[in-house]
């Protein structure tokens, strides 16, 4: 987990420069590709993807390494083709998984943070999901592992793999050639993420669109047919928390609603989206109907709120950037309280962003996590050794933040107790 935590401090500063580059750019090709609140919430949503893997909320049913040693037929050393041949077998493990994903009710609360902006740009590459507790596709990867690919090999590739999907969530680029025929393209991806008819479900590859052409989930951007993004069932919050867990939620709702057993088992493997009658006709949920005229969520903040929302995100980003830099420093117990209090933060000011009067309870729960640790570390995890007075800093961060969220709350909350759809 130390190596993971290295990995990911030099790749984070990478995918934000990168974003920061896509806004710049966008700018001067006059398009308006960002939303203030809402690439703060794709932001945050990377960051609780992060925590969480840091804190290995993760269970393996069976090991990579585990199935190499025993289903292996052949022993093979680590070549340039091994490499190849495993990357490959990653991405189609990948196509497979990601249809699962797509297509089976329950699998897709395990995906559907990362459609859930409605909007599209790099920052919504970041928006990973939490609820993924359980490694479930496993059996995907038995055939390389009887073909005996070793798993230092996989061990590699599996994060290279990861952010090589990142670059192609974009809309400054159009489509790339002869590249179209072999390689996901932003133009391929845009598709994926739009609700339209003609592409919802469409383009589940992950580097190699040959996987899409060969399984019949292929489809082109057409140029009369511009791309709507988001999910039909719109998540209707900034909080990347309640994003994670809220299909999840309506499915329990649902089973304990319906009359019929037989429904109760069976809605969790029933397509996405599938309901059982009874219960859609006695609770019906509003989805999107007509894309082209569908109104996007806008909490229409005030300026002094984006500008805290900003400043929140940034202050976060780095204190869970020094968790990183940290990480083998400190009682792994020690770093587990750090990124819980870092949890309740993102939940307490993405909270306050959709104009929820939970943000105050959340925002209190914060400033007395915040203030217990640093009694029970004499400090804040030994920052002042790097800067004089942190520990004080973040005692007044945590008093304001406090204090502007009652503010925030009580006068410039133009829509009182606003509701969280869940």
């Amino acid at each position: 987990m130390e190596t993971y935590a290295t990995v990911l401090s030099y790749a984070i500063p990478g995918f934000i420069g990168l974003i920061i580059l896509e806004s710049i750019a966008a700018r001067l090709m006059g398009l308006n590709i960002n939303k203030g609140m809402d690439t703060i919430s794709s932001l945050s949503s990377g960051m609780t993807n992060t925590m969480k893997s840091l804190l290995g909320l993760s269970v393996v049913i069976l090991s990579y390494g585990w199935m190499v040693e025993h289903f292996a037929i052949f022993e093979i050393k680590s070549t340039v083709w091994v490499y190849i041949l495993a990357f490959i077998g990653l991405d189609f493990a990948g196509y497979w998984s990601h249809r699962f994903n797509h297509k089976i009710n329950v699998f897709w609360n395990r995906h559907v943070v990362h459609h859930s902006s409605e909007e599209f740009n790099l920052s919504c590459a970041l928006r990973q999901t939490i609820s993924a507790f359980v490694g479930i596709y496993f059996f995907l990867y038995i055939p390389m592992a009887i073909i005996g690919i070793p798993a230092k090999v996989v061990a590699l590739l599996a994060p290279i793999h990861l952010f090589s999907q990142f670059w192609y969530h974009t809309r400054i680029i159009n489509k790339m050639g002869i590249l179209e025929y072999i390689l996901v393209t932003p133009s391929h991806h845009r598709v994926h993420h739009a609700i339209n008819p003609e592409y919802i479900d469409k383009n589940l590859s992950e580097i190699f669109i040959v996987w899409d052409k060969l399984f019949g989930t292929f489809q082109e951007e057409l140029d009369d047919v511009p791309p709507v993004y988001g999910t039909l069932k719109p998540a209707k919050t900034w909080n990347p928390v309640i994003i994670n867990f809220m299909h999840l939620w309506s499915l329990i709702k649902d089973a304990w609603r319906t009359r019929s057993w037989w429904d109760k088992i069976r809605i969790w493997f029933m397509p996405t989206g599938w309901r059982p009658r009874d219960v859609a006709d006695r609770y019906p949920i509003d989805t999107v109907q007509d894309v082209y005229n569908r109104e996007k969520y806008d909490t229409q903040p005030s300026g002094a709120l984006m500008t805290w929302s900003w400043f929140q995100l940034v202050f976060n980003n780095i204190l869970m950037y020094y968790a990183l830099v940290s990480f083998g420093d400190f009682a792994f117990q020690d770093i587990v309280l750090y990124l819980i209090f870092l949890f309740i933060s993102v939940f307490a000011y993405t909270t306050l962003m959709d104009g929820h009067k939970l943000a105050i309870p959340m925002e209190l729960v914060k400033l007395v996590m915040g203030l217990m640790l640093i009694n029970k570390m004499g400090g804040w995890y030994e920052l002042d050794a790097i800067f004089a007075g942190a520990t004080y800093a973040i005692i007044a961060y945590l008093g304001i933040s406090f204090l502007l969220t009652l503010y925030f709350s009580y006068f410039e909350n133009r829509i009182p107790d606003r509701e969280i759809a869940v």
